[in-house]
């Protein structure tokens, strides 16, 4: 999917891992689900790195703009590959910076994300975020425009769960409708699906 880029923003490169992972770890480390999972920031933070290292600069398509945002798609037919060795990084990044049980609450989550995944082809946004510092600047709408007129250009969809109540009017204002909610986990918070036909 050809995208048309501003200025400021790239396509991250394998090389790029750290840069999405940290950014990403800082825009997540408050955000209920992630805390509920992985119970402190570092924790957080370690869990992002290992994604954007492993699965989703390498398989996905991921973008940065400027030090400022960056986010991690998947785009139709890829599948995240996480094979036994992001495994054990991931389990002794918890170990050592989540709380008590964090890759248990990990993996639950996960099966409960694959049960809701829809079967459509789609585009999916895993994450998408910005550093403290570049809040409430547009960097967001910046990150998220580029992608969402390829899919309108392509007649494709777009996927993502939000898992932070905070954000669900920044993710309508761009067309996403809510179309399912669960708990993560006992006592969890809830994690909402939401879906976005083409325009």
């Amino acid at each position: 999917m050809k995208i048309d880029l501003p200025p400021a923003m790239r396509r991250a490169a394998r090389q790029d891992w750290r840069a999405v992972g940290e950014i990403i770890g800082e825009a997540f480390r408050d955000d209920p689900v992630n805390r509920y999972l992985f119970g402190t920031a570092e924790g957080v933070r370690s869990a992002m790195m290992v994604l954007a290292h492993h699965v989703y600069v390498p398989v996905g398509e991921s973008y940065l703009l400027d030090d400022k945002g960056a986010t991690m798609w998947l785009p139709p037919g890829a599948a995240p590959k996480f094979g036994p060795w992001p495994q054990i990084v991931f389990a002794l990044g918890q170990l050592r910076h989540g709380k008590r049980g964090a890759m248990k609450r990990a993996l639950h989550l996960a099966s409960l994300m694959e049960k809701h995944h829809p079967g459509e082809p789609h585009m999916y946004l895993f994450a998408i975020g910005t550093t403290v510092a570049a809040r409430g600047k547009g960097v967001g709408k910046a990150l998220m425009r580029p992608m969402l007129d390829a899919c309108d250009r392509t007649g494709t969809p777009a996927y993502l769960e939000n898992s932070n109540p905070a954000n669900h009017g920044f993710y309508t204002s761009f067309g996403f409708e809510k179309v399912a909610e669960f708990e993560v986990g006992p006592d969890g918070p809830l994690m909402a699906p939401m879906w976005r036909e083409p325009k």
